[in-house]
């Protein structure tokens, strides 16, 4: 009969013995990370406290409006996520192309996996919703913050090289080319590259924490290979639409680069 092993405050106490371990190594090493990694662990800590809570009373009381609010939540950390973690100067433009790609790429996403792929019913059920949600929108996250900084930094770096093809006589779009491609790829490496190695290097999380609940291993793995292919999905649809559109913001009616 399988079990699921309860972790008591003390084992979770017992845990705290690798940050221990990491803020002992950054002061022999001199290194001056010390409080970041302290408040991002207790930072940690409180959100996925505070998080368990409110899942909980979700799944106890599930409704469209509850589950739409959260979805609608975690859009606007994602969002403001990326335009703060951007290390380049975002016109507004940009940062509405961003927001549009995020929520358009992401929804889309996630409504297709939860009526098609798993044909959840209710589609608002917050226990398959919310989680398949965070992991989408996580994980677009992430990639998209990769593809701004990408786009932003070959739209600087290479100026002269693009507006040396605008005056040859190149379109906006044919000038750029190399840069979104550039964009693109460095956006959804991190999602292949997890792809490749799963299942021989490592077990992802979300098949790891099915199988310690009990789940058949092989049921896991058909979750796992759906989330991972709905994951793919999400991140390059929110790229594409970002680059697509977002290359458009760095240049004026005439064509002529713009560069704030």
């Amino acid at each position: 009969m399988n079990t699921v092993i309860d972790l008591s405050l003390w084992q979770m106490a017992a845990a705290s013995v690798f940050i221990v371990v990491l803020l002992v190594i950054v002061r022999i090493k001199k290194i001056s990370r010390e409080k970041e990694i302290l408040i991002s662990s207790i930072r940690m800590t409180l959100q996925l406290v505070l998080t368990g809570y409110v899942l909980m009373y979700l799944f106890e009381h599930p409704a469209p409006f509850l589950t739409i609010l959260v979805l609608l939540i975690m859009e606007a950390f994602a969002i403001f996520n990326v335009i703060k973690r951007s290390k380049s100067k975002l016109s507004g433009k940009l940062k509405k192309v961003i927001a549009m790609s995020i929520i358009i790429g992401t929804t889309s996403s996630l409504f297709y996996f939860l009526v098609v792929v798993i044909r959840l019913h209710p589609w608002y059920d917050p226990r398959y919703f919310i989680t398949i949600a965070g992991m989408l929108i996580g994980n677009s996250m992430t990639g998209i913050s990769l593809g701004v900084h990408r786009l932003a930094d070959g739209m600087r770096t290479q100026r002269n090289l693009v507006e040396g093809a605008l005056m040859l006589g190149a379109a906006p779009k044919t000038a750029v080319k190399q840069i979104l491609d550039n964009a693109f790829d460095a956006a959804i490496l991190p999602t292949i590259n997890s792809m490749v190695g799963m299942g021989i290097v490592f077990l992802p999380g979300m098949m790891t924490g099915q199988i310690l609940s009990g789940i058949s291993p092989v049921t896991a793995i058909e979750y796992q290979i759906a989330i991972m292919l709905g994951i793919l999905g999400s991140v390059a649809l929110t790229v594409i639409l970002f680059i697509q559109i977002g290359y458009k913001t760095f240049f004026n009616e005439q064509d002529q680069l713009v560069i704030e």
